[in-house]
């Protein structure tokens, strides 16, 4: 029995670490920042999801409510199903605390937005979503394509990206 216990033992010692699993969709070495261009006044409206990691989101507008600031989530096109509300506390350029009435919160950071605000990327540190976010639901390709790689850039990894038609 003790000879057991010691071979046990010794294959137990033998065993490597288990392999680290990714948590969310990036990198969490990976180094993230918001966009110093970023001004909530030319953010506001609606944005159309152009590539996600199949979230099931397709519409976020920046609205303003009763309560402040929201940013409005809809799974499809128009906000024809009222979305979903969360409200937006600000936490420095382009960072926001997220928070829906049932109590769950978010991070959104908006990591890059075009000089013309026509294509921008949002995301967190915790990796666990992205958008590309488009003004218009074609065109722009090469500003698609910079969004890629700034969600790249990002630690996000860009195969699991799902293209929105």
């Amino acid at each position: 029995m003790k000879r057991a216990l010691f071979w046990l033992a010794v294959l137990a010692g033998c065993a490597g670490p288990a392999p680290e699993t990714a948590q969310g969709l990036r990198d969490s070495k990976a180094l993230i920042g918001a966009t110093s261009r970023y001004d909530a006044a030319r953010f506001k409206g609606p944005w159309l999801v152009r590539d996600s990691f199949g979230d099931g989101v397709a519409q976020v507008a920046l609205v303003e409510t009763t309560k402040g600031p929201a940013f409005q989530l809809c799974t499809q096109v128009g906000c024809g199903d009222g979305g979903t509300l969360w409200l937006a506390q600000k936490q420095g350029q382009g960072r926001y605390a997220l928070s829906r009435p049932d109590g769950s919160t978010r991070t959104l950071w908006v990591l890059w937005v075009d000089e013309g605000f026509r294509t921008a990327v949002v995301g967190n540190p915790a990796g666990d979503f992205g958008w590309i976010l488009d003004r218009s639901a074609s065109g722009g390709a090469d500003r698609i394509a910079a969004a890629r790689e700034i969600l790249d850039f990002n630690g996000y990894d860009t195969d699991q990206l799902r293209i929105r038609q």
